[in-house]
């Protein structure tokens, strides 16, 4: 059989090994972002311990992002590293604009639930 993804939204913030970069994906990503480190030779690239559901409640941590990942926050809260090239052949950029006060309101409500 053959399958179609449905056509879902989604939040993601690309991992960048910059001061601004790890502030940005510790607000996104809260407790379910573990160590961030990077190796000492010049050509290494930073990881990301990314605590997923797989991992369980005590998060016990098997995926990594690498610099220039995506994170992305998926449709039940959960967090999860994407490779570059395959969230840009995935997703594309939602241009919405609320139409009225009570999609405003309802977009902050559903910020407010997935941030705690």
């Amino acid at each position: 059989m053959r399958f179609r993804k449905k056509p879902v939204e989604i939040e993601a913030v690309q991992f960048e090994y910059t001061d601004e970069g790890i502030k940005r994906l510790k607000q996104f990503c809260g407790t379910s972002l573990g160590i961030i480190r990077k190796a000492r030779h010049p050509d290494a690239k930073a990881e990301a311990e990314i605590g997923t559901l797989e991992d369980g409640s005590y998060l016990k941590v098997e995926h990594f992002a690498t610099e220039g990942d995506w994170v992305i926050r998926g449709i039940q809260g959960e967090y999860y590293p994407c490779k570059s090239d395959i969230f840009e052949a995935t997703y594309e950029p939602v241009n919405k604009i609320p139409l009225t006060l009570a999609d405003v309101i309802k977009e902050e409500q559903e910020k407010d639930r997935l941030s705690y």
